[in-house]
């Protein structure tokens, strides 16, 4: 493949994001990853998560629910630390386990309660195992030898087998596309603006975020919903974003959806899902968004499950079904709202 004649992937922000609306409920995340003891110490990871509720006069929010944690993180993954508040029954139990799609199961098995109130602080612990896997990029923007460095430590053996046990693991890196052939990605793509995701018209639109010197990457999601009672919809409009601090000081996107969708007030059935791609890493990242319209007419409750049988592997994007899955609270956010 000449990846010199795709197009361009897109790179353009939607942030800041849009003010609250009135009568909406607006759940933010956020985890930041550094590396305090350099980048062959662990990885610190703070977890924080925010529910709250806008009037329906606007203004002021109150909140809703809340929730946070610390981490501490191997190169591998492994989790050596983790403390949180609240601290839900079984978080102890994380201590051993890796950050991947195990770690997803571990929670659902022994923190049942806490998925079950669709309370905030499991999105960001459900998160974790995703924001590990591309949080090391950070490095990439210190220090421009970061990918030779990483191959020199870990040796060339290893290096091979994580390379390959990237194909088909998602729309973009399928065996033949250009994240994955050997000279790589077209070179000429500008760096992508991450933006600030707080809107300065709006000083209550996001919970206080971690901030560190040096490398450090953040994920970063926001969900708003409304309700249209004379139409009977249940409006959702939402944003997913990876990035990486650069020494000037900004921030660099790596990846970056906006997610707007409508459920029918009383069956909650999804409606219409339109996903938006504003910034992504392959030309053919964008492709993963016709197959998200299989979704439709799925109970938003169910879309968790539905997303990973829908969408797994290379029928989907890792970031985007991670957008997707999170609309599953969306019922419980809702009843916060007036009628």
């Amino acid at each position: 493949m000449d990846t010199e004649t795709l197009p361009p992937p897109p790179r353009e922000t939607a942030n800041p994001a849009p003010q609250r609306p009135a009568n909406s409920v607006r759940r933010t995340t956020s985890i930041d990853v550094s590396w305090p003891d350099g980048i062959e110490g662990q990885r610190l990871v703070i977890g924080a998560a925010r529910d709250v509720v806008t009037p329906v006069g606007g203004g002021t929010p109150h909140t809703m629910a809340e929730g946070s944690y610390r981490a501490r993180l191997k190169e591998d993954k492994t989790i050596t630390a983790i403390e949180s508040d609240p601290a839900p029954e079984g978080l102890s139990q994380l201590v051993g386990a890796r950050a991947g799609g195990h770690l997803r199961m571990l929670l659902r098995e022994v923190m049942p309660d806490l998925i079950a109130k669709t309370h905030p602080l499991y999105l960001v612990l459900d998160d974790l195992s995703g924001a590990a896997l591309v949080s090391a990029f950070a490095w990439s923007q210190w220090y421009p030898d970061w990918a030779e460095k990483l191959r020199q430590r870990i040796g060339e053996e290893e290096h091979d087998k994580m390379m390959s046990q990237r194909v088909n693991v998602c729309w973009g890196l399928q065996e033949g596309h250009s994240g994955v052939q050997p000279g790589g990605p077209p070179k000429n793509v500008a760096d992508a603006d991450a933006g600030d995701v707080r809107n300065p018209e709006d000083p209550h639109g996001w919970h206080g975020l971690s901030e560190h010197e040096g490398p450090g990457f953040r994920r970063a999601r926001r969900i708003d919903v409304t309700r249209d009672e004379a139409a009977g919809l249940l409006r959702i409009d939402s944003a997913f974003q990876d990035s990486a601090a650069k020494p000037d000081g900004g921030r660099i996107a790596i990846h970056e959806y906006l997610v707007r969708a409508t459920a029918d007030l009383k069956t909650q059935e999804l409606l219409t899902l339109e996903p938006e791609a504003r910034i992504l890493p392959f030309s053919e990242c964008p492709g993963a968004i016709a197959n998200t319209q299989r979704l439709v007419g799925r109970k938003l409750p169910d879309i968790r499950d539905e997303v990973l049988a829908q969408l797994r592997g290379p029928e989907g994007c890792t970031h985007l079904n991670d957008a997707l899955r999170a609309l599953a609270d969306v019922p419980e956010l809702m009843a916060e709202l007036q009628a």
